[in-house]
This record gives C-alpha cells, structure tokens and sequence, in this order.
C-alpha cells in the first residue's frame, strides 16, 4: 500500500517529539514493503531551529540512522495536492499541520474518495486550546488517530470528527535498545525539554532537588532552558548537554544507571493515560526508570515493576537512592520493562494496530452502503 504522511518535521526532532514515534512507524512499514511518501515544509520552525543552533551536520545525522525513510519538502503555501496524494490508500495528517491545509486535504478527498483519511493528535492542545482543535476542518477525514483514550473520547464526545480510535506512540525497538559495554558516565540522566514552564516546579522537585539531595552526577539534554532554569541546573550540580538528536538517545541511556519521567502538566492532571513517549523509548533501553506521578488508567505498564512511582519529592528521593544502591532491583526493573515494551508497545505493534484501523473503515463504509 501507499501511504502519504503530512506531518511538521521528519527530519527534525528540534522540540518536536512526533518526529521519533513518525520516524520509527514508517520505518516499519517501509521494512514490510510498503510505500511511505512523507511530505513536510521546507521552512518548518522545528527544522529551521535546528539549522540555525547546528548547521546542517544533522541532517546527515538523521540520513544514517533512518536511511529508509526520508522527506519531501513542498511549500505549504502551494501543495500540489494531487501530485502528493496519486495513488495513495492511506493518509494521515499531523495536527501541528495549519487550519487550511488540512481543511484542503479534506476538500481534495471529498472530491477523491479512493483513499482514507485519519488526522492524527498527539498533544494535549484538545485540552489546552480546544477552540483551536475544533476548528480544524474534519468532516472529510475517517476519523482522528489520538494518542490516548481521554483524547479519543474527547472528539467522539465533542463530535469535532466522525470517528477516533485510540493509537498510542511506541518504542522503534530497531534503535531504542540496550547498548552493551558503555563506558560510564554518571548516575542519572534525564532527556527532556523545559517546555514553557509546564513542568517547571515538577523538575525542580522530581529531579533537581532529588539529586542536589543525593549528591548524584547527573546529566540534562533538551531545548528551551531559560537562563533560570539553567541557573537551577547549575546549582544542583546538574550538567547540561543541549540538544540531542533522538538516535542518540540510546548511546545516551547506556552510559548511566537511571532515569526519571517527568510529565508535563497538563498530561498528569486533564489527560490521564498518556505517558507521551519518553517513557517507551527508556524502557526500550534497558535502563531503570522512575516516575513522578501520573494515572496509568489505560494499563501501558505495570508500575513497580516496570518502573518505579514516586508520588513527591522525597519519594522520588527515596526511589532513587533504592536503585542506585540494589543492583538486583536495577536489573529486574529494567529487564521488566524492556520485555513489556517488547511484548506490547514497539512500532511494530502499531503498525499492526494502524492497519487493523484502517480495515475497520473499509468494513463499515460497506456496512453503510448495504443499510
């Protein structure tokens, strides 16, 4: 099959998580043989960011590591939408694409029926800025992959589609995995953007204080630290390391002995359910993890053994110091959460679970013919 993606960045992770659950998905499907054309603007502000802090050095970064996938630019103020969309069975459009493109895709398949159409949210904006999602233009698409149930549940209730169906992000198991015999590099590592101030005061109490607290060396990548926050680092102790290409990751990972997740705000108290997907590519890793809170209330994992949960600041004290003085409970918490990434959330599962989707609209549009 054909499938054409509209999405912000492929080539660009610059604080724009969608590119590593995009670059592992189509990477599967590649791998099965099917045709990925992946269309992106050539002056998107994640890719032009990355530019100007690192050159072009990355781009070729990213051609080496995911050597079966690549974009097409197109200027997104003139798509050639029948060009784009020639033969393809099936269509997904990211929701950080404008208003008008995607109201345009729609308009081009209410006058092409031959293909299916999904939108694709993976953000919390249906809760943050909801005036903005429902007046994104759906009346021609299938329906919305949302990457959690409150988000689907959100467009069903809200009627802002026809249909939505539940597909969360994964782990690309191709590169997130063990790496063996890295040379060590310090105790904790944590990867993640500041982000707005969203988690602000939970970074500070889940990760600076804690290993401020327990004198660990620790290391912080990630994008958009304020000069405040900065500071905050500093005086922890904490080393910053700036950006770091999602490829990189695993390298990363392997050169320390835990990590934290830190969900941003508006995930662990209007969106339950969503861990984003930090969580997947850690425990694809093999390195032990431990979480502030959130309502796993879709059961992804099983915590306490996958990972642990610590509720506030002294918890996550506390955790900390359990893993880094146990190496049995290190080992067994990162054994536990690799084979439960491996047995339920990589890719290669939502690969499967996308296609099942899109089968369920072909048999219910022949179920509505026949009515």
């Amino acid at each position: 099959m054909r499938f054409v993606v509209f999405t912000h960045s492929l080539v660009s992770d610059w604080n724009h998580g969608n590119a590593h659950f995009l670059r592992g998905i189509a990477t599967e499907l590649v791998h099965r043989g099917h045709d990925v054309r992946i269309f992106e603007p050539h002056d998107g502000w994640s890719l032009s960011n990355l530019i100007a802090a690192h050159g072009a050095a990355p781009l070729a970064g990213f051609a080496e590591a995911y050597p079966k996938i690549h974009s097409i630019f197109y200027d997104q103020q003139r798509p050639d939408l029948s060009r784009a969309l020639q033969g393809a069975d099936i269509v997904i459009v990211h929701e950080w694409n404008p208003h008008e493109l995607v109201k345009r895709i729609g308009d081009y398949r209410a006058c092409h029926p031959s293909f299916k159409l999904f939108f694709h949210d993976t953000h919390h904006r249906s809760v943050t800025e909801p005036g903005s999602m429902s007046s994104y233009d759906l009346r021609h698409y299938d329906g919305v992959l949302a990457y959690g149930r409150v988000i689907r549940d959100l467009y069903r209730a809200r009627k802002w589609a026809q249909d939505a169906w539940t597909w969360h992000e994964a782990a690309d198991i191709r590169v997130f995995r063990p790496r063996a015999n890295a040379q060590q590099a310090g105790d904790l590592v944590w990867i993640g953007n500041w982000a707005d101030d969203e988690r602000s005061e939970e970074l500070r109490e889940f990760l600076i204080e804690p290993v401020k607290a327990l004198k660990l060396k620790a290391r912080v990548y990630g994008v958009r630290y304020p000069r405040h926050a900065l500071e905050a680092l500093a005086d922890a102790g904490i080393e910053y390391g700036g950006w770091l290409p999602n490829y990189r990751v695993p390298e990363v990972f392997a050169q320390y002995r835990v990590t934290v997740h830190i969900p941003r705000r508006p995930y662990a108290r209007a969106l339950p359910g969503i861990p984003t997907i930090r969580p997947f590519e850690a425990l694809a890793c093999g390195i032990p993890m431990v979480s502030a809170p959130w309502d796993d209330s879709e059961q992804l994992f099983q915590p306490g053994l996958d990972f642990l949960t610590a509720r506030n600041g002294a918890e996550m004290t506390a955790s900390l110091r359990r893993i880094l003085s146990d190496a049995t409970l290190a080992r067994e918490l990162a054994a536990h959460g690799l084979a439960t990434i491996r047995a339920r959330h990589t890719c290669a599962h939502r690969a499967d679970e996308l296609l099942a989707i899109a089968a369920s609209v072909g048999e219910r549009s022949v179920a509505e013919g026949v009515r």
